[in-house]
């Protein structure tokens, strides 16, 4: 077994976790900023960072661009906001109707709406521009689903798998490239799930449950995966042209979306450990880590950030965008805004839920990362 190489030094992963969450903070609120503006929507300020101000500007229309010291996010507030969550102001009441038609709270819902969602969506949008770029310069990884060997033993020995085999559908759904098989198996380990393969011209539908496998990486990072035990040929790569870089780009993101979604469920079902979760901590280690191996490793890590970033804002959490989409909802289900009074109710619980899974996930990281059990040695 390779023995853990040490990782790099706290100051280079802080540095090199602000250069993968900086930009991806900018494009999320330049996702809210521009939409907002497309609308016509007054803009009070756009900060990277929360906290005190460092240093700032303000443009010809009045907004203060701001840098702030909290790297963990940022925000666009509205004019008639009474804080970044976008509360509504008490002087919204006092504005006149046509000072109100430049004010986000007074646009269509359809129009408001939109400026949420355009946050996590460019987020996701920037992730597939990586991988487009990814793929027409430096090629796209493809292997036939063609089976070269299978483990023995091993879950797809025993499952029936056998050398030759084609893939074809994973779960019903049609797949393309052995790629795909892995991306699918890895998240779902302990899972039963069908394996649809075409051998000697006849389809068979083969069940089969990966097996839990720990991996431990050069830097002594644990992973849990599945795996069945089959190989394919050597992958190569094909470099794509931009429409099909595009095209690929979109399908990767969509992969590892649902690989997130996978993965967290598994996490909730006790199939993998809740100390697969990744909060700030180890965040800015893995940014440290990667970029001490390659700027490659660095990019297609902070596409894979991009794509959390988007899909964790989605959630129905208050505070959150996704919490915001879900009022709207409401709103256009019942022709009518809720209540100030839920609305308020709702923020304080989701301002709680954030705090209570920050505090969470960063005492998880510190529990990974053995912080606990050096500090209980050093003071025992």
């Amino acid at each position: 077994m390779d023995v853990p190489v040490a990782s790099p030094s706290i100051a280079f992963n802080i540095l090199m976790f602000l250069v993968v969450i900086t930009p991806l903070v900018f494009v999320h609120e330049m996702g809210h900023f521009l939409v907002g503006r497309l609308f016509k929507v007054k803009i009070d300020a756009f900060s990277i960072g929360f906290g005190r101000e460092i240093f700032g500007w303000t443009d010809k229309h009045g907004t203060r661009w701001k840098i702030s010291p909290i790297p963990f996010g940022g925000y666009v507030k509205f004019a008639g906001d009474a804080n970044a969550a976008s509360r509504p102001s008490e002087t919204l009441a006092t504005l006149t109707a046509a000072e109100r038609r430049s004010y986000f709270h007074f646009k269509p819902l359809y129009q408001r709406a939109l400026i949420v969602a355009a946050g996590p969506l460019v987020n996701f949008a920037f992730a597939i521009v990586i991988y487009a770029g990814l793929f027409m310069t430096l090629g796209q990884p493809y292997s036939d689903p063609i089976i070269t060997s299978v483990v023995e033993p091993s879950p797809a020995f025993t499952a029936g798998f056998e050398p030759g085999d084609r893939v074809t559908a994973l779960n019903g759904r049609r797949i393309k490239t052995f790629e795909e098989v892995v991306n699918f198996v890895l998240v779902r380990p302990n899972t039963p799930m069908t394996v649809t393969v075409e051998r000697a011209g006849e389809a068979l539908v083969l069940d089969v449950v990966p097996k839990m496998v720990r991996e431990t990486d050069r830097f002594g990072n644990v992973y849990e995966k599945g795996q069945i035990g089959v190989a394919a040929a050597r992958s190569a790569t094909v470099k794509r042209g931009p429409v099909e870089a595009v095209f690929y780009g979109t399908i990767a993101v969509g992969d590892k979306l649902t690989g997130m979604l996978d993965g967290l469920w598994q996490i909730i079902s006790g199939r993998i450990s809740v100390d697969q979760l990744s909060g700030p901590v180890r965040i800015a280690k893995l940014s440290g880590e990667m970029a001490s191996i390659s700027a490659l490793g660095l990019v297609e890590f902070m596409a894979f950030i991009s794509i959390s970033l988007g899909l964790v804002n989605l959630f129905p959490i208050p505070m959150l965008d996704g919490g915001h989409l879900l009022f709207y909802a409401y709103e256009g289900l019942r022709r009518r805004p809720a209540s100030m009074k839920l609305q308020e109710r709702a923020m304080y619980a989701g301002f709680l839920t954030v705090i209570g899974w920050s505090v969470f996930v960063t005492w998880n990281d510190l529990k990974v990362l053995k912080v606990w059990e050096t500090l209980s040695k050093l003071v025992s």
